[in-house]
């Protein structure tokens, strides 16, 4: 695999502009590859990641995910590197020395730890002939989380930086022989903004919960039918029915011996799952270094020990739910840890909802809701390119079909002359914990 190190990318001109054609502004943009968040000042890459310019059309004012705590915690810890097939090579544009914008980009060697398949599009290409890898990923490793992609500092024009961006994407892909450049869980406006740049557009869904100002969880359950607010119920006592007890541990609370406890769940899921977990202990522990105040442990005791967990961050407006695990097995315990304590703790802090992370149909009869997920892909082979885009034609067209009528399925209550409180309770679905340790 080449890999251009910190070098200019030739080529890289904003998008509409020939090359070699005079800047219109004043100063002219300069584009760069960088290997590694050491290369880029925290205090910059943060203004970029949090501006208004970057979040717009958005909600959240800062997503965690996006920071350079997070980013570099992964690459510190070694999680993200070649050896591991994630190469930084971080997209910046700069004039006169100043970040104009970035994106979080990586130099890959497979498709694993992305939550966007193309695993069919890459296997389809080599038998062909081709040579998918190594690819361009603009995203944030092992984290299927809508957040911006293309960060943009404050003040800037969004479409130039965006362009100019896109460019150095190109360009890197052309320095690297790369097959494409993948932008996955993007924002909506971004989506949009890279289709007007020449992406391949593609969608699929997630399940969120959504706080309709619920004062206490009580609320939420009143919000649905009778028999699914009697299996919820139901669930949630008997999961803590083993003697189970749940804590919520979060900033100066975390210590050494939550994260010991809570690895060992990861790690024994993330090895059934993947046969060796993408993250690793050092992480976990910079991650309570750098970002204590936006993490959220939900740790589950039985006689005196812990059992199970999950690790959350916390954003402004949303809760986002990562990593499970546990070293023993009870009933329900899956979704008490994962889904009912991340609605009580959004409902206490005043979030206006829960992600809790990639797949999982099961989640829609705990009320969580379908909702879509963007990406844009950028394919260099015109070949490859045609029966990609003949693909996302009509996979877009059957996740829409989907999500209407997953959207007619949730639990909400509907008026209904049939509807009564002595209904029995029903089961909900149920999914295999380790089947989905990311959600």
């Amino acid at each position: 695999m080449n890999s251009p190190g910190e070098t200019p990318l030739p080529g890289a001109t904003p998008a509409g502009e020939a090359p070699g054609a005079p800047a219109e502004s004043e100063t002219v943009l300069q584009v760069r590859a960088v290997p590694g968040l050491a290369g880029i000042p925290a205090e910059q890459w943060d203004a970029c990641a949090t501006s208004a310019e970057t979040l717009a059309g958005g909600d959240e004012t800062h997503n965690p995910f996006t920071s350079h705590a997070f980013l570099s915690a992964l690459e510190d810890s070694g999680c993200v590197s070649r050896k591991t097939g994630w190469l930084p090579l971080h997209v910046a544009v700069e004039r006169e020395g100043r970040l104009v914008g970035v994106a979080p980009c990586y130099l890959k060697s497979h498709s694993q730890g992305e939550y966007v398949f193309d695993h069919g599009w890459a296997d389809a290409y080599e038998r062909a002939g081709g040579s998918y890898y190594p690819k361009l990923q603009v995203s944030v490793p092992f984290t299927p989380v809508t957040g911006p992609r293309f960060l943009i500092a404050p003040g800037q024009d969004v479409n130039e930086a965006a362009s100019a961006i896109v460019a150095g994407l190109r360009a890197l892909r052309a320095e690297t022989q790369a097959s494409s450049i993948h932008v996955t869980f993007m924002q909506e406006r971004e989506w949009v903004q890279a289709g007007a740049l020449g992406f391949l557009q593609r969608v699929d869904q997630q399940f969120h919960w959504d706080n309709a100002d619920y004062a206490t969880f009580e609320d939420f359950l009143g919000a649905l039918a009778s028999r699914k607010r009697k299996a919820i119920r139901r669930e949630r006592r008997d999961a803590l029915a083993p003697g189970i007890t749940v804590e919520h541990v979060t900033g100066a609370d975390l210590t050494p011996a939550h994260w010991d406890a809570f690895y060992e769940f990861y790690a024994d899921t993330g090895a059934r799952k993947w046969g060796r977990p993408y993250l690793n202990r050092r992480f976990f522990g910079l991650l309570g270094e750098r970002m204590p105040e936006r993490v959220l442990l939900v740790m589950a005791r039985r006689e005196g020990r812990y059992v199970a967990g999950a690790i959350n961050l916390i954003g402004d407006v949303a809760l986002y739910g990562r990593n499970w695990g546990c070293v023993e097995d009870h009933p329900f315990l899956h979704f008490e840890v994962c889904y009912y304590q991340a609605v009580d703790f959004a409902i206490a802090r005043g979030l206006k909802r829960v992600e809790a992370g990639a797949q999982g149909e099961h989640k829609l009869a705990r009320g969580y809701r379908p909702v879509l997920m963007h990406s844009a892909h950028d394919i260099a082979d015109p070949a490859l390119r045609r029966a990609v885009a003949d693909y996302l034609a009509r996979e877009r067209e059957h996740v829409l079909e989907a999500a209407e009528v997953l959207d007619t399925l949730t639990p909400f209550r509907r008026e209904s002359p049939s509807e009564s409180s002595d209904e029995p309770a029903s089961d909900l679905p149920r999914a295999a914990p380790e089947a989905n340790p990311s959600g």
